[in-house]
């Protein structure tokens, strides 16, 4: 839309009403003025015709056969008193002889209209304000002489006269006043009808507006009241029917989801007992492969057996994770722990601590941080694991104090990830190397880590360094370098 124009709709609805009512007293009033000036005019010229024809028609006939110029100057002057109210001013001219009278009542444009007629020519203009001006040819006879002019033949006697039409612009001007007088009422009065009617378009849109607000914050129960049985209306049906679209939708999704997750936690409980069990059996296959008391293709067999079974252990205990945060079981229970003690451990588990492919970068100072210990070591783990199995040693683990918030920054020396997979990396059972079919992760790690820092109130996100490799950073809040733990 563009800058300066209003963009309520109530405001434009009132404009548009103003503008269209100003737009018919305007096209009214115009067309009212041209006729009545029409009328006007064209009456005020019959009827000064119409009196200058009788005053001629009574003065004509005193007038000699062939009158000279004071004939003429004397049948003028009375034609001129007897204009009285109308004050005209004329001339006469015989037999094509210079005009005698008034000397702008013979334009050359109605000597040249007489020159081969025998009717009257009338002229209006304004050069000098609003005149009329009128060239009457006459075919007069004198008293003792009956009318034995030729009728083909054009009369030489013309009469012009000029006069005044101030008295009808008067009313022209007047007609003009009292249309602007009766137009700015009319567009006062219909400011009233605009508001109402904008006030009955926009009462369904509000109530329209109210409903997809509510909607939109989920809930999906919600109506629109349905008055009346216009276009309006028929919009309130049209999204009474989507709620109640959106609304059967949604739940059956929920169902479905609900189905989902009890089906995943009952499927990774009913596991979680047998993998146990297979996993003991498989340590002591195992310590019996190391003794050399097996066949070297058993111990090969017996080890690959081992493996799978301890990966499976693990994603049966990344699937309960997970569905114990789908169901919003997952809680945290928070301790003030060394901020180097709780990386060490980490470390520690994993056989780390003293390795040459993870390098910590921590503060020199001691730093207590309230979090959730075993969580945490969750996080840690899983994104020091990830950094160590699709990207390249060494994995460095750097940690800042700011203000309130720990920053903790892993990143490795790896091929990054791929842009198009970086948006997804945080998604469950993404894998980081798609060209692989299997790996040694269930995909479901940077999930639980990320899941993890939410419980903290925290974020965490994934880039790619310039330089290669790729770079997690978790900001937890409540951390202080003091100590004090908020």
């Amino acid at each position: 839309m563009r800058p300066g124009f209003p963009q309520g709709l109530r405001t434009r609805l009132i404009i548009a009403f103003i503008l269209v009512a100003a737009l018919s007293s305007l096209l009214t009033a115009t067309l009212t003025f041209r006729q009545a000036r029409g009328t006007i005019v064209e009456r005020a010229q019959d009827d000064a015709v119409r009196d200058l024809r009788r005053h001629v028609s009574s003065l004509a006939p005193n007038l000699p056969s062939e009158p000279d110029g004071s004939d003429l100057r004397s049948f003028v002057r009375q034609l001129d008193q007897a204009g009285g109210p109308r004050r005209w001013r004329t001339a006469a001219t015989f037999a094509g002889a210079a005009a005698v009278g008034a000397p702008d009542a013979a334009t050359a444009a109605l000597r040249r209209a007489t020159r081969d007629g025998s009717r009257a020519y009338v002229e209006r203009t304004d050069s000098q304000g609003p005149r009329l001006h009128v060239a009457m040819p006459v075919g007069h006879t004198t008293p003792d002489q009956g009318r034995g002019e030729d009728p083909d033949v054009p009369p030489e006697l013309i009469v012009y006269a000029v006069m005044p039409l101030d008295g009808e612009q008067a009313d022209v001007s007047a007609l003009i006043t009292a249309a602007w007088a009766g137009a700015a009422p009319a567009l006062l009065i219909a400011v009233f009808p605009a508001l109402f009617s904008a006030r009955q378009v926009l009462r369904p849109v509000r109530r329209l507006r109210v409903a997809a607000e509510k909607l939109t914050s989920g809930a999906l129960g919600t109506r629109s009241a349905v008055v009346g049985g216009d276009e309006l209306a028929d919009l309130a049906v049209t999204f009474n029917t989507m709620a109640a679209t959106l609304e059967k939708d949604a739940a059956e999704l929920r169902q479905l989801e609900n189905r989902a997750r009890r089906f995943a936690a009952d499927l990774s409980h009913e596991l979680r007992t047998p993998l146990a069990a297979m996993a003991a059996v498989t340590g002591v296959l195992d310590a019996e492969a190391e003794s050399g008391c097996l066949p070297a293709d058993a111990a090969e067999a017996l080890r690959l057996v081992s493996d799978e079974t301890r990966r499976l252990a693990a994603t049966v205990e990344d699937l309960m994770e997970v569905s114990r945060f789908d169901a919003g079981a997952a809680t945290l229970t928070t301790d003030d722990t060394d901020l180097r003690t709780l990386v060490g451990k980490t470390l520690q588990l994993r056989g780390w601590e003293d390795s040459s492919r993870v390098v910590c970068e921590l503060p020199e100072s001691d730093v207590r941080v309230r979090v959730d210990p075993r969580r945490f070591d969750v996080v840690l783990a899983n994104l020091v694991g990830n950094g160590l199995r699709h990207g390249a040693p060494p994995v460095t683990v750097r940690a800042t104090v700011s203000g309130r918030a720990l920053t903790i920054e892993v990143g490795d020396h790896g091929p990054g990830i791929p842009p198009d997979l970086l948006p997804h990396v945080f998604d469950r059972f993404h894998k980081g190397d798609p060209a692989r079919t299997r790996s040694t992760g269930s995909g479901l790690g940077l999930a639980i880590a990320s899941e993890n820092v939410r419980l903290h109130d925290g974020s965490l996100t994934a880039v790619n360094r310039p330089g290669g490799g790729a770079v997690f950073t978790v900001i937890l809040p409540h951390a202080r370098p003091d100590g004090d733990v908020s």
